[in-house]
């Protein structure tokens, strides 16, 4: 009886490994077709330093035209020499607009225009302009929230908004959001910036609905602590208890997350994440949002119940973490 039980689980578990073959084999002819960047015109908001000036270098190197956007003309510069020097034409270029993506949504449509009437019709738009703020939710001014809000939410919606119609007249684009892990999961000290990445995803998993009849996919990146300029200010003010949980992952270079996100945004991948950890957390937190293939889906339905419980016991460390933080802060008192 037991050799019969055997058998049936086998046989059960290898039709199993050969569905999934096969999802794998014909995902790849049901999924986009991927989008060529040489001759390209790729948009990056943030694009003057960190994650998006390391996004559109990787995607100048595939020969793309490129328009990056930041508010400080000389940051814009010093981005635009750089990137120049990853041409492998002599005839792409480098445009830049100084404007805040937050601010006047008429006019972040004007500039648009105007740099598509130099470049031509936005292939890509990479929504990487933001900023982070950590600290306790009490500690936080309301006008906090609301900054947050503008910069890394509005940011993006309004660029999007400059180029989404002509993409659908197009039939042809894709839009990334750079969220965050803290937009997949909250995190303590980050109740205004988690709020905001979390935004995003609604965002795209609505838009996504709305647009992929026209040939355009959006991508939700969702990068770990990143080593930018960024970051360095922001760790300066950081919270013991988030700094803690940030230790216990590396720290990535913004060279090796653009490429991810380069990669998964021309494949038309709707999340896109970052090593082993980032994986598990996409999946993980997955919920509704459109799956890249079948074969992803069918994985992500397999997994579900197992990185449930992978998920309950970081939350059991976490909570760990943040005692472990209290009784040192009070032991700390103590002293002085």
């Amino acid at each position: 009886m037991t050799g019969v039980v055997l058998l049936v689980v086998a046989t059960g578990v290898a039709l199993l490994v050969a569905f999934l073959l096969l999802l794998c084999l014909v995902a790849p002819l049901t999924g986009p077709k991927p989008l060529s960047l040489s001759g390209a015109h790729v948009v990056v908001t943030g694009g003057s330093s960190g994650i998006g000036k390391s996004i559109a270098i990787e995607c100048f190197k595939q020969g793309a035209f490129i328009t990056i956007i930041a508010r400080n003309e000389n940051r814009l510069m010093k981005a635009k020499q750089e990137i120049e020097k990853f041409s492998v034409n002599d005839k792409q270029v480098v445009h830049t607009v100084s404007v805040d993506v937050s601010k006047d949504c008429t006019y972040v449509e004007k500039v648009l225009k105007q740099a598509q009437e130099k470049l031509g019709p936005v292939d890509m738009l990479v929504n990487c302009a933001g900023t982070s703020v950590n600290a306790k939710f009490e500690e936080l001014d309301a006008g906090r929230f609301e900054q947050l809000m503008a910069v890394n939410y509005l940011g993006s919606v309004y660029p999007t908004r400059a180029v989404i119609t002509t993409m659908k007249e197009r039939r042809l684009g894709r839009i990334v959001f750079v969220s965050s892990q803290a937009g997949q999961v909250g995190l303590f000290g980050y109740t205004a910036y988690s709020a905001t990445k979390f935004a995003l995803r609604g965002l795209a998993e609505a838009l996504q609905m709305e647009v992929k009849p026209y040939n355009i996919y959006i991508t939700v990146a969702y990068p770990p602590d990143t080593d930018t300029p960024g970051f360095q200010e922001e760790t300066r003010h950081k919270l013991l208890e988030t700094k803690m949980i940030s230790e216990a992952s590396s720290i990535c270079q913004p060279d090796h997350v653009a490429r991810i996100i380069v990669k998964d945004a021309t494949q038309g991948k709707f999340s896109s994440a970052i090593g082993v950890d980032g994986h598990l957390l996409a999946i993980l937190t997955s919920g509704m949002s459109p799956a890249f293939s079948i074969a992803d889906a069918f994985a992500g339905i397999i997994c579900m119940g197992l990185f449930r419980f992978i998920g309950l016991y970081f939350l059991t460390s976490f909570n760990s973490i943040v005692l472990r933080c209290m009784v040192q802060k009070e032991k700390s008192g103590k002293k002085d």
